[in-house]
């Protein structure tokens, strides 16, 4: 449960896989490399219980420096490659890190930060993982190092913000836990046990690792001594190609993956054998019903999918068979108990609409945000917790999804979701990607307003629009369905899926 013991037992094992270079890296490969990069931490003066933050894509080193702070007592605070130099330094500064990593794809973005390092508190020391002007070098630092193991070893932590859409990012932070390194790990225990993963399994990682999710999962498969095949991201074809080349086995995606491979023509699906796929799980953002049904008529009852978040204090779980009973479901808790409760913290019957709260799960809090710590607490039971999101249970315990509580739109004192119109407008052949939020209306408060990304550009238009308002009138009552329609390129998105929503709703709302 640990990639030294596999690096003792089965040396030449494949740990990890390039995908676009075949690259191969086995598990005494990763062993010596991250205590290399153990030992090169220690040189730069880091100590049980500081922070490293890293900027890295999907690649070896992310995964070494990984397993590096996670025998070295620190804590990894992983960086999203495509934020600008302030969003860094606010992390870091927020996390207290002393050292950041940052690859030579940041070049700019480590130039600017070194120009401002005197305002960065706290932070000691820029290294690059590529040359990068006149900053030390990680790689030939590392090279220096011996290959065994540190002589302190003890557990390490990490800590991922949020994507910051509401305001400045807030990082989840738990205490560092006590004792060897080499221990079995509570994640890979759980998603080996509920996925089936094990030494047998492919893996293959199409995500940024810097997010929570692929980062666990690629992070377990690795304790469970499977091979993990490494995108550099996700690409619909070079996906397909990716799993019958490596005879993939599993696989953890979101729905925006789904909907681009579906949209792939075909004769360009059927190109590819994907018969080695086991499992395939999603979570992430919710998932259209007819999306999802798509996918299991195409790869079969393999399709699994949780929901939970980095905060730890819930998890629920829905197979195949159980969603086709229960389309739309996330599923049942297997980690703390629901409970949908009204604004005032009043648990609802079942069937009722409320916030999603969790208790008997995790402790967590928001690093350095007190209120919004307190602000996730249910406030008649302190010990429940949200993670914001609102929906209901039905009698046997399923919980379904209606949205994040901040998105619901208010129009003429009608509660609206706009999930539920998403739902449907992706749905449709001209849709590539889709958003619905509430706008203001001097009467009714809120107004419903969609941006479309077309499938095609030259579709964007009046014409368009107004067959997207009748397609959904005839599909929904009339107060869910959007007033107007804009077009967009490109929805702003994360590389994990997540639909960066608020930022489209506050340019509608800055302008009112």
């Amino acid at each position: 449960m640990h990639p030294r013991l596999h690096a003792d037992t089965m040396s030449e094992a494949t740990a990890l896989v390039l995908s676009t270079s075949g690259e191969r890296v086995t598990y005494r490969a990763l062993e010596r490399r991250a205590n290399r990069a153990a030992h090169a931490l220690r040189a730069l003066g880091l100590v049980r219980g500081d922070t490293v933050a890293m900027a890295c894509e999907n690649r070896a080193e992310f995964l070494e420096v990984y397993w590096a702070t996670q025998r070295s007592g620190l804590t990894l605070v992983p960086l999203s490659t495509r934020l600008k130099a302030s969003e860094i330094a606010y992390i870091v500064t927020d996390s207290g890190a002393k050292l950041l990593l940052i690859t030579a794809a940041m070049a700019e973005t480590a130039r600017e930060l070194v120009s401002t390092r005197r305002r960065i508190v706290g932070l000691e020391q820029i290294v690059a993982i590529d040359p990068i002007d006149a900053l030390p070098d990680w790689t030939a630092l590392c090279a220096a190092q011996p290959d065994g193991p540190i002589s302190d070893e003890s557990i390490g932590g990490r800590m991922v913000y949020s994507s910051g859409t509401t305001g400045q990012p807030k990082g989840i932070r738990f205490p560092l836990a006590n004792g060897s390194p080499v221990q079995p790990s509570a994640a890979a225990q759980l998603f080996g046990g509920l996925y089936r993963l094990g030494a047998d399994t492919v893996y293959l990682s199409p995500a940024p690792l810097y997010h929570s999710a692929p980062m666990g999962f690629t992070t377990s498969v690795q304790s469970l001594g499977g091979t993990v095949v490494l995108m550099p991201k996700f690409d619909p074809e070079l996906f397909l190609e990716a799993v019958e080349r490596w005879q993939v086995t599993a696989v953890m995606m979101v729905p925006t993956m789904f909907i681009r491979l579906l949209k792939l023509p075909a004769e360009v699906r059927a190109r590819y054998d994907l018969s080695s796929l086991k499992t395939v799980v999603h979570a992430a953002a919710p998932c259209p019903v007819p999306v999802k049904r798509a996918m299991i008529d195409w790869l079969g009852p393999i399709i699994e999918e949780f929901y939970a978040g980095s905060e730890g204090n819930g998890h629920v779980v829905i197979s195949s068979a159980e969603w086709l009973r229960k389309p739309g479901s996330v599923g049942r808790a297997i980690v703390g108990t629901i409970h949908i409760c009204d604004d005032d913290g009043n648990e609802l019957p079942v069937g009722e609409v409320g916030t999603i709260y969790f208790s008997g799960g995790k402790s967590f809090s928001y690093h350095n945000s007190p209120d919004k710590t307190a602000a996730s607490h249910n406030p008649r039971h302190p010990d429940w917790s949200t993670m914001g999101d609102v929906g209901h249970v039905d009698d046997e315990g399923f919980l379904f999804l209606s949205d994040r509580k901040d998105f619901m739109i208010i129009s003429g004192g009608v509660n609206i979701y706009p999930q539920e119109v998403e739902n449907l407008l992706i749905g449709h052949p001209g849709v590539a990607d889709v958003a619905v939020f509430g706008v203001p209306h001097p009467d009714f408060g809120e107004e419903v307003k969609a941006v479309v990304q077309p499938a095609d550009w030259s579709l964007a238009g009046a014409a368009f629009a107004d067959e997207l308002m009748a397609w959904t009138r005839a599909q929904l009552a009339d107060v869910k369905c959007p007033r107007s329609i804009d077009f967009l390129p490109a929805l702003p998105r994360a590389e994990t899926g997540k639909l960066y929503k608020k930022e489209l709703r506050a340019r509608y709302w800055a302008e009112a």
